[in-house]
């Protein structure tokens, strides 16, 4: 099986592996405990964030290690909320954020805070106009992902940054699907709050981090008295170990360029050959700055699930966008929020690349065109 799934969850390495192995072998004692097999756990968790620091461009103290991006998406906008000033209640979220995110959105809501939502163009991408008339005083936090899970869309962090700088409010980033694939520029940003995740670059699944801005305050969702007391919670160490070694060894920070450009060119070969090869290919936010190894497209008037069987038969996993809500009948609400029609939404399928993709994995792809042409059946099924 060709695997074209790489925004859901990427494979993990063997350095990875390797290096948890080792961790739950040698030092599985608790890295809070004051003896000596605890402090050499606590050597090994300071070691990691050492690494995970260096290789996204902060202190260590700013990295707080989480379970995942989720955790650490809703440590950073409750976090933030509790603690920002009288006032200031109002959270801001781009329309396209991933499901599990929009899902904060709503339980806020729900509790009386005020949200509203941050409207994106046809092509995927950010409002900035709309950013700006909603960006106001009373807002404690704008919660904006770098790039869209779905599209691969980028967004303009740097300028939400900037009207957030000129408010008072704090911004939090996620960058789940950013981290490495793009460079990264903790710095350059401007943001207080930056989520990610190790399984999207070759790490393992249940760690992430959250890079939390110096002198930035959150109140912790979580009471604890690890993390400096940010999250609490024995910190998970092979995992965090393999977040580490996935950013370490993997060059998920130093050979981005080079990689980026051998998956942006995989896909434009790939693209091609779909326009040319099955009728009526649309591939969405095609004309705008996105990541390199993804496309979102529909076939024809084809619903998803049939078009994704059929690859599957020939030996192609892909899917009809994020895992969390890939099994669903539900149009991609990233898809509604560029103003798609649900027919139209509902014959999305996401393939995406990664850095195991090889030319051999596009080349068998595109030799596979042609019968997966022959196998969709003659009645579309979504109307055009």
């Amino acid at each position: 099986m060709i695997y074209l799934d790489h925004h859901a969850t990427t494979p993990p390495a063997q350095a990875v592996i390797d290096a948890m192995a080792s961790v739950m072998a040698g030092t599985w004692a608790n890295a809070s405990s004051k003896h000596g097999p605890g402090q050499a756990a606590s050597r090994v968790l300071a070691g990691a964030r050492s690494v995970v620091a260096q290789a996204l461009g902060c202190k260590p103290a700013e990295v707080v290690f989480t379970s995942g991006a989720t955790e650490a998406n809703h440590l950073a906008v409750r976090g933030l909320l509790a603690a920002a000033p009288e006032g200031r209640r109002r959270v801001l979220f781009s329309a396209v954020e991933h499901a599990g995110h929009l899902k904060l959105a709503r339980d806020l809501a729900e509790a009386g805070v005020p949200v509203d939502f941050i409207p994106v163009l046809p092509d995927g991408t950010l409002q900035l106009d709309a950013a700006s008339r909603l960006i106001g005083p009373d807002v404690a936090v704008v919660s904006l992902m770098a790039a869209n899970n779905e599209t691969g869309a980028l967004m303009p962090v740097a300028e939400v940054a900037a009207l957030t700088a000129a408010t008072g409010a704090r911004l939090h980033v996620d960058a789940t699907q950013w981290i490495g694939k793009q460079l990264f520029a903790w710095s350059g940003w401007g943001a207080d709050a930056v989520s990610c995740s190790a399984h999207k670059f070759n790490g393992p699944k249940g760690v992430g981090a959250l890079l939390l801005r110096q002198g930035v305050v959150i109140r912790p969702t979580v009471p604890g008295s690890q993390e400096r007391g940010r999250r609490g919670g024995t910190e998970n160490l092979p995992a965090i170990a393999g977040l580490a070694t996935a950013l370490e060894t993997l060059g998920a920070v130093a050979d981005l360029d080079a990689e980026a450009a051998r998956q942006s060119a995989l896909r434009a070969r790939l693209e091609s050959a779909l326009v040319t090869e099955l009728p009526g290919v649309h591939i969405w936010s095609r004309g705008v700055p996105r990541l390199p190894g993804v496309s979102l497209l529909r076939v024809g008037g084809w619903e998803a699930d049939v078009v994704l069987g059929r690859l599957e038969r020939l030996g192609f996993a892909a899917s009809s966008g994020a895992a969390c809500s890939s099994s669903g009948s539900e149009p991609s609400h990233v898809l509604r929020a560029m103003g798609v029609p649900d027919g139209e939404a509902l014959g999305a399928i996401r393939l995406s690349l990664g850095r195991t993709s090889t030319d051999a994995d596009v080349d068998a792809l595109i030799a596979a065109l042609p019968t997966l042409r022959s196998l969709l059946p003659t009645a579309q099924a979504v109307a055009a």
